[in-house]
């Protein structure tokens, strides 16, 4: 039985950190599935998700703390059950708009009132092309019970959109 296994990673940015990842779980009997890995802030951050035999398990999660001892903080949550997306729609959304607080909370607020999950979010601070200014932009893969009405969703997304000062595309 394969059991899979939700890192979170965190430490100084420096090259290698990747590697002495992926080593400790090839070496320990895992199998790197995804990840999401970024610079921030002069931190390496990232989640991954690893498959291991149960039997080998804690023994990779063993391996994986002791790396905090040179500089990477992984913190693993055990996801023994699989994923049933049978009855759900996918879609997404890009936003873009003048940077300014509460825009990440004003629209996850909306979705969170629509049951909508999110599956994926991606965000950054871009130049205006036409100006210095600061433009916020966000991708987000969102994931809904096939029973939501997109309609009614992308309704009130829209009107908290002119609110924001930001353009909304939402893709069905």
């Amino acid at each position: 039985m394969m059991t899979s296994l939700v890192l979170t990673v965190i430490g100084p940015d420096k090259p290698g950190l990747v590697e002495m990842l992926a080593q400790t779980i090839a070496n320990n009997s895992g199998n790197w599935l995804e990840s999401g890995m970024s610079r921030l802030a002069g931190k390496f951050a990232g989640i991954l998700i690893t498959e291991v035999p149960e039997k080998h398990a804690e023994q990779l999660i063993n391996a994986l703390s002791a790396l905090e001892s040179q500089g990477l903080k992984v913190t693993v949550e055990r996801s023994d059950s699989p994923e049933n997306n049978s009855l759900t729609q996918h879609f997404t959304l890009e936003l873009v708009g003048h940077d300014k607080p509460g825009i990440v909370r004003d629209i996850s607020s909306v979705l969170a009132k629509h049951h909508v999950n999110v599956e994926r979010l991606t965000t950054e601070l871009v130049s205006g092309s036409m100006s210095a200014e600061l433009l916020f932009k966000a991708e987000a893969e969102l994931l809904a019970s096939t029973d939501l009405d997109l309609d009614e969703l992308q309704t009130s997304i829209e009107s908290i959109a002119n609110d924001l000062m930001v353009d909304i595309v939402f893709n069905k």
